[in-house]
Order: structure tokens, then C-alpha cells, then sequence
């Protein structure tokens, strides 16, 4: 199938395959009303990702409240949402393991192990941020321009599955699932919540509807503990789930403080494969979700600039006590759902954020949880492109293969390795479509054997390469000409090479013409490993056998 058309398929007309824009009007209530719903939503998560990553759920506040303010102020990408994320905590968890047995064998006290525990922390997320905004500094971030289409479709697929497990573990407390009744009620509420969001942007559009599923459900739920107390599980015995001992989120404002590390080379050592990978899965997960939400807007971020508010937002994580993150795709796609496009929503749930940690911690501890699983279940269902599970026998197999791929990779291993797989295997479709053939057409001019190639010749296609000529047959002198066809790597180089011997040994000339400015540098920079013969035209005088 010709590219071209391909990429029209899945991008144009009414009747297009894949179509990922979401309408909504820019405006500061929007924008306020959804930072307010995304606020609520990024709390159970924040507080989570805080035990994974082994630390106090306040260190997960702060990140979710720093990652989001300064990432909406600086970085490239209004509308998008960034926090304490699961894909940041999971790859620093070891690091703080790591530190607190080193000082537990060394007999420390347990507040001395906590406090290195949170230096050794720190340190790393300040050296991602800086990692990051020297990534954007280079302009790297066009890099990502290089992720095919059918990758960006496996990947928000895979996403949204993650999202849909996360939700999963609400229905349990202590690995064992609910009883009977708060299972029943807790499914009834979080049903409530979904009607409420598909039905009620009919009748109004007023206010998000999610944010109104989360304030009717979070009323129910209050009567109902009143009722029959412990009968809808809350945001605080979430809490108290993951730590007994913990009886609030309730916390102070984020205060700078330099991390507590030893100045040396062992210490540097320890954090720098930490912070090089938290700092490559962030931008990865970040630029992802930009693209994304460029698809959804029908606008364009910056990724250089989101890859140096990301780093700068890690870095005042470092220094101000939080555990760093990265670009949230479950938040950001509430907040775009939700109607919000300017910098000001992103900044409007970080405040709100902050605000429900340091004076709202009551209000908040009282939200049921099914509530906010309800919001989590309509970005799972607006998040999947359930269009892309009628695309076999519209778009090539190979596309089939590497869309489910990348959605299978990003559910069972990672979001970077995924993207990564996904890449390559667009890559060597590319090369072995573009590769299993290569045209040509012979010529005899002038008493010479002529061979105009058509298509680039590269790893892909040196073996069609080899097969178009005929050594004992042609003309003494041999001459391909490049003019629709370029040479792209050091194997059609070798290939090049080999050509020319296997003539030799019919005592026979190899000359090429018409190379690019590009192909002939390639070869001058490859002189000493091959002997070719360059010519500029077909009318040259030969005056010695050993042209060249």
C-alpha cells in the first residue's frame, strides 16, 4: 500500500479509521473546573505511588503539587498533566531500598535511615531534572517526531488497559476483595459516577461531569458511613490500608532544603543509573503524551521546551521534597476531556492540590474511592481507540502486529521498552519493504554496460543489489548510475565493494555516476576500505586500465 494514501487512511475524512480529536471550547472556567477534578483524581494516585517508591505520602504530594505547577508555567504543552508517576517510582524504589538496608545493617537509627533514605532521593531527582533539561537544551525532543502512528495507537491501547488493572486493586483491601455489601455498594457508586458522565453533558455543560459525578457520589457515600459506618471505603482507609500508623494526608507547605548526601565520587555513582533512567522514562512517557494530546487538540506542543520544564520541575522537586515524575496520561486525558486547554488548568490542579493537602484534608479523606474509580473507568473507555480493533484487512498486517505489540509490551513490561520495540519493528518493515527489491534498468552506451538503479541501497536491499547484474556477460567497462537511487550505509558500501571485485575477476571496470554530494562523502570518508571509480558523465576518455 502506498504511504501516502496509508497515512491519509488513518488521519483524514469523516470516514477515516482513526480519529482522536476531542471538541471542546477553551475558556478559564473550563480550565479552572477541570485542574479541580484532575486535583481529586491525582491524590489516591500520588499517595500510591509514594509507597511504591517506599517513602511518606507527603513526598508524593509535593511531587504531584511541583511536577504540575512549573510543568503548566514552563513547559511545552498546555493541557497537559504532570505528577508523581508510577513509572518514576517504580525505577527509584530500589535506590531508597538500597540506601535504608545499607544504614539498617550499619545500625543507624531509624530516623537517621530515613533521612539519608530521602538525601540519596533527592539527589537523584534533582540529576534527572538536569539530565532532562540538557536533553532539551540539545533539542532533542524532535526526536520523537520518529514514533510511527501505529506505535502511538499500541501505546494508548496499553495505557489504557494500565489504567483499567490500577483500578483493580480498589476492590480489595489486604489482597482479599471486599465482602458482599461494600462490594455491591461500591460497584452501585462507581456505576453512578459513569452515568452521570456520559448523561449529564446532555442536559448542561455547565460544569465538568465528572466533577459532578465525584460531588453526587461523595454525598451519598457521606450518608451511607453514616448509616452503616465502614460501608463505603474513603481515600483516607486507602491510606490508612497502605500504613495503619498514618490518621491524615493532611501536610505542611513544601520547604527547600539542600538533600542530605555525601559529597563524593561513590555517592555520585550510586545515583547517576537511577537518575539516567528515571530521567529517559520520564521524557519518554512525557513526549508520548504530548503527541497524544496534539492529536487530541489539533495543536502543537513543544517538545523541547516540555523536556526542559520537566527537568526543571524535577530539579525544585529535589531541593522542595518531592519524589519527581513525569507527564500523567490517565490526568491528562481527564483534564482534556474535561475541557481543559491552557496552561491555567494544569496550574489550577496543582493549587487545588495543595490547598486539599494543607487546609481541605478532611474533605478529601472523605471522598469515596469508587467515585474517583468511575472518573478512572471513563478515561479508560476514552482513552482506548476501540476504532483501531477494526483495522485488520484496512491497513497493512505489519501495522496490525506492531500496534498489538506495543500494546502487549507496555501491559506486561514497560512504556519505554515498548515504544522502543515498537520503533524498531516500524524500522525493519521499512527497510524490508523498501529493501526485497530494488529497480534497475540496462543499458549498452557507447560500448558500455549502463545499470539505472531506482531505490536506495542500504542492509535492506544489497542482496536484490547483487542479483541485477550480470559479471560475465557485460561490457569491459560497467557504470551504475545513482540518480534515483542513493547509497545509505557502510553495508551498500561493502556491497559496492564486492561488486567491483566479482568484476575485476572478469578483468572488467567498475565506474559509478551521478552519486550525491551525500553518497560521495560517504565514500571518500570510506577510502582505503573500498577502490571505486567516480565519474561525472558518460564522455569520458580512457587513457589507463586502472581508472580510479
Amino acid at each position: 500500500m502506498d504511504q501516502k494514501k496509508h497515512t491519509n487512511e488513518l488521519t483524514h475524512t469523516d470516514n477515516r479509521l482513526i480519529s482522536l480529536k476531542i471538541e471542546k471550547p477553551r475558556n478559564l472556567k473550563n480550565d479552572v473546573l477541570s485542574g479541580l477534578t484532575v486535583a481529586l483524581a491525582l491524590i489516591p494516585e500520588a499517595i500510591a505511588f509514594s509507597f511504591v517508591a517506599g517513602v511518606n505520602p507527603k513526598v508524593g504530594l509535593y511531587a504531584a503539587f511541583m511536577m504540575g505547577l512549573i510543568t503548566a508555567l514552563f513547559g511545552g504543552r498546555p493541557g497537559m498533566i504532570s505528577g508523581s508517576t508510577g513509572a518514576v517510582a517504580v525505577i527509584f524504589a530500589p535506590l531508597v531500598a538500597k540506601v535504608v538496608e545499607a544504614g539498617t545493617k550499619a545500625g543507624a537509627s531509624f530516623e537517621a535511615v530515613t533521612a539519608d533514605a530521602l538525601g540519596y532521593l533527592f539527589s537523584a531527582v534533582i540529576l534527572m531534572g538536569l539530565i532532562q533539561i540538557l536533553f532539551g537544551v540539545l533539542r532533542l525532543g524532535k526526536f520523537i517526531r520518529l514514533v510511527p502512528h501505529p506505535v502511538m495507537l499500541g501505546f494508548v491501547n496499553g495505557l489504557a488497559i494500565i489504567i483499567f488493572q490500577a483500578q483493580l486493586s480498589q476492590f480489595t483491601v489486604n489482597g482479599e476483595i471486599l465482602a458482599a455489601t461494600p462490594l455491591m455498594i461500591m460497584c452501585a457508586l462507581i456505576a453512578l459516577t459513569m452515568l452521570i458522565s456520559v448523561f449529564l453533558p446532555k442536559l448542561t455543560k455547565a460544569i465538568p461531569a465528572t466533577l459532578a459525578g465525584i460531588v453526587v457520589v461523595s454525598a451519598i457515600g457521606y450518608f451511607l458511613n453514616k448509616i452503616h459506618p465502614g460501608s463505603v471505603r474513603t481515600v483516607l482507609d486507602f491510606v490508612q490500608d497502605m500504613d495503619p500508623s498514618l490518621t491524615t494526608i493532611q501536610a505542611g507547605l513544601p520547604t527547600f532544603a539542600l538533600p542530605h548526601i555525601p559529597i563524593s565520587f561513590e555517592a555520585f555513582k550510586l545515583i547517576l543509573p537511577y537518575a539516567v533512567l528515571a530521567a529517559a522514562v520520564g521524557l519518554i512517557e512525557s513526549l508520548m503524551t504530548l503527541t497524544l494530546i496534539d492529536e487530541l487538540t489539533e495543536t502543537r506542543g513543544n517538545g523541547n521546551k516540555e523536556c526542559v520544564g520537566q527537568g526543571l520541575a524535577n530539579v525544585i522537586n529535589g531541593f522542595f521534597g518531592g519524589m519527581g515524575g513525569c507527564a500523567m496520561i490517565g490526568q491528562s486525558m481527564i483534564n482534556i476531556r474535561g475541557g481543559g486547554r491552557g496552561r491555567t488548568s494544569g496550574m489550577s490542579a496543582a493549587i487545588f492540590l495543595l490547598a486539599f493537602v494543607v487546609i481541605g484534608s478532611s474533605l478529601i479523606e472523605m471522598i469515596p474511592l469508587a467515585a474517583l474509580v468511575g472518573v478512572m473507568f471513563m478515561v479508560v473507555i476514552g482513552t482506548f481507540e476501540w476504532s483501531s480493533l477494526r483495522l485488520h484487512g484496512k491497513i497493512p498486517l505489519s501495522d496490525i502486529i506492531v500496534i498489538t505489540s506495543v500494546s502487549l509490551i507496555t501491559v506486561f513490561a514497560d512504556l519505554a521498552i515498548a515504544v522502543m520495540v515498537g520503533i524498531i519493528m516500524s524500522a525493519l518493515v521499512f527497510a524490508w519493504e523498501h529493501g526485497k527489491s530494488m529497480g534497475s534498468k540496462k543499458r549498452i552506451i557507447d560500448g558500455k554496460t549502463v545499470y539505472e538503479l531506482d531505490g536506495p541501497l542500504f542492509f535492506g536491499s544489497i542482496t536484490s543489489f547483487k542479483d541485477i547484474f550480470d559479471f560475465k556477460e557485460d561490457e569491459e567497462h560497467v557504470v551504475i548510475d545513482f540518480a534515483k537511487s542513493r547509497v545509505w550505509d557502510h553495508s551498500g558500501i561493502e556491497a559496492l565493494q564486492n561488486i567491483t571485485e566479482r568484476y575485476s575477476q572478469y578483468d572488467k571496470k567498475l565506474h559509478l555516476l551521478n552519486l550525491s554530494k551525500e553518497c560521495a562523502n560517504l565514500l571518500g570518508k570510506a577510502e582505503g576500505i573500498v577502490e571505486l571509480s567516480v565519474i561525472e558523465d558518460l564522455e569520458w576518455h580512457i587513457v589507463d586500465d586502472n581508472l580510479g
